[in-house]
C-alpha cells in the first residue's frame, strides 16, 4: 500500500497522479507491501513503472493471489503463478513472495505448502504468513511449519496484534478490525536473514508507540547479526503509517547506529486553485 486517503497533502503532494504515487511514498519509506496483487495480478508494464519509480534498493513484499492461497489452496494453480511471476519478474530480487494463508490453513495442510514452496523459482525470496492457532501453541505443528519453511528458505511472517487486542476498540476503525484480525501470540523468531514483521498498534499514537517496544530490540538484534529485516507498522485507520514507520526506524538506528538513514521525503506544496 502507498496511497491512502489521508496521505495526500501530508505524505503525498496533493494533486501528483495515482501512477506517480509510489514515488513519493518511496520517499518516505524504503519497502512497502503489495495487498492489492491478493486481489488481481497487475500487468507487467504496471509493475515495470513500479520498478522505475524506486531505488534498486526499496523492497516490495508482494501478497500471491487470493486464487492460489485461499480459494485452491495451491492446487491446479501453475497457470496463474506463472502469470503472477512473469508479471513481478521487472521487480528482480526486490520482491519478496508473500504467502499469506487463511486461519483454516493448519497442520495438516504443511505437506501442501511445502510442495508448492519446493516449486517456487531458485533465489526468489519468500515468506509465509500463517494465522492457524496451533502453529503458535502446539510445539509439534510449530515445528513441523518451521522445518518446512527453513527447508525452503522461507521466513515466518508474524502479524503482532498482541497490542491492539489488549483493549477495546475506542473508534470506528478500531472496531472494524477488532472483528477481522486475528488475535494470535507474538513471534519474534528469524528463520532466515530477511525477517518480515506486520505490527497492528491502535489509532492512539503513544499505545502504538508503546506497543512496539519489545520489537526493537528484537529488531536490533537482528541487524546485529547481519540479518535485513523489513517492518511495517500499521494501526486501524493507517493515518498517520508513513510518520510512524520512520519514528520506529528512528528508534531502532537509536540502537544501531551503523543503520543507514531512510531517504528524506520531498517537501509537499500546498494545494493551489491556479
Amino acid at each position: 500500500m502507498w496511497t491512502h486517503k489521508a496521505w495526500p497533502g501530508r505524505f503525498l503532494p496533493p494533486s501528483l497522479p495515482a501512477k506517480e504515487r509510489l514515488r513519493a511514498y518511496a520517499g518516505w519509506c524504503n519497502a512497502v507491501e503489495g495487498n492489492t496483487t491478493f486481489y488481481a495480478t497487475p500487468a507487467r508494464d504496471t509493475v515495470e513503472t513500479w520498478a522505475r519509480q524506486t531505488d534498486p534498493a526499496f523492497r516490495f513484499v508482494v501478497k500471491l493471489p487470493k486464487v492460489v492461497t485461499h480459494e485452491r489452496r495451491f492446487a491446479g494453480v501453475e497457470t496463474e503463478m506463472r502469470a503472477f511471476l512473469n508479471a513481478m519478474e521487472p521487480l528482480g530480487d526486490r520482491a519478496v513472495l508473500w504467502t499469506q494463508l487463511p486461519g483454516s490453513f493448519g497442520p495438516a495442510d504443511v505437506d501442501a505448502l511445502t510442495r508448492f514452496l519446493r516449486r517456487l523459482p531458485a533465489g526468489r525470496r519468500r515468506a509465509v504468513e500463517v494465522r492457524h492457532p496451533d502453529f503458535f501453541t502446539d510445539e509439534r505443528s510449530t515445528s513441523l511449519l518451521e522445518g518446512a519453511l527453513a527447508a525452503a528458505d522461507a521466513e515466518w511472517v508474524p502479524f503482532d496484534t498482541t497490542v491492539f487486542f489488549r483493549s477495546p476498540p475506542t473508534s470506528e476503525g478500531e472496531q472494524e478490525a477488532w472483528a477481522k484480525k486475528p488475535r494470535l501470540p507474538r513471534r519474534t523468531k528469524a528463520l532466515t536473514g530477511h525477517p518480515v514483521v506486520r505490527y497492528l498498534g491502535r489509532d492512539a499514537e503513544a499505545e502504538t508507540v508503546e506497543g512496539w517496544q519489545p520489537w526493537l530490540t528484537t529488531v536490533a538484534g537482528w541487524l546485529r547479526e547481519g540479518r535485513t529485516p523489513t517492518v511495517f507498522v500499521h494501526t486501524p485507520d493507517n493515518h498517520d503509517a508513513p510518520a510512524l514507520a520512520r519514528r520506529f526506524h528512528d528508534e531502532v538506528r537509536a540502537l544501531v547506529p551503523e543503520l543507514e538513514a531512510l531517504p528524506e521525503p520531498e517537501p509537499i506544496e500546498p494545494a493551489t486553485l491556479f
